[in-house]
């Protein structure tokens, strides 16, 4: 069964782009739909409340959020809808992001938010994560993500030392 579902890319401020347009640039490699837009849970929380509860009825089955220093989002669009969400650190000024992971995957029990790594390794595999929940409902997107990791695998198989 092949599905037209949209992951929904979000962050909290355009300063976030640098590390999120990996998340973007995984989605287009395998073709999946996406919007990727700044919804900030400090300056627009009404916006962001609006995206939260409409997100399913939009057609998103997943989001991928990322935000820098409190780094609410994530967690406040998991308070918001029953899609999955899927947070990224992003690295700050001050704390190079550890003040992010904390505030991301500290969510209390019930409301879960899948927290990945800081910066651009947790973008790119928070959208392999959102592509894996999604190809469980369609074939040809398996067959791609399993494509992938082979190449990934014959990628390290291939690799030489320096001795």
């Amino acid at each position: 069964m092949k599905t037209e579902a949209k992951v929904a890319v979000v962050m909290g401020s355009n300063s976030d782009w640098d590390i999120m347009q990996n998340a973007v640039q995984i989605l287009r490699e395998f073709e999946v739909p996406f919007e990727a837009k700044v919804i900030s849970a400090h300056r627009m929380p009404l916006d962001m409340a609006d995206f939260g509860a409409s997100a399913y009825e939009n057609g998103f089955r997943a989001i991928i959020a990322g935000a820098g220093g409190a780094a609410h989002l994530p967690g406040m669009l998991a308070a918001l809808t029953d899609i999955p969400v899927f947070g990224v650190p992003v690295p700050s000024k001050y704390l190079r992001g550890e003040d992010s992971l904390l505030s991301i995957v500290q969510m209390p029990k019930g409301v879960p938010v899948a927290t990945f790594a800081i910066g651009d390794s947790g973008a790119i595999n928070a959208a392999l994560h959102a592509i894996a929940n999604l190809a469980m409902h369609d074939l040809s997107l398996r067959e791609k993500l399993i494509k992938y990791r082979k190449e990934q695998t014959e990628k390290a198989r291939a690799m030489e030392l320096p001795l």
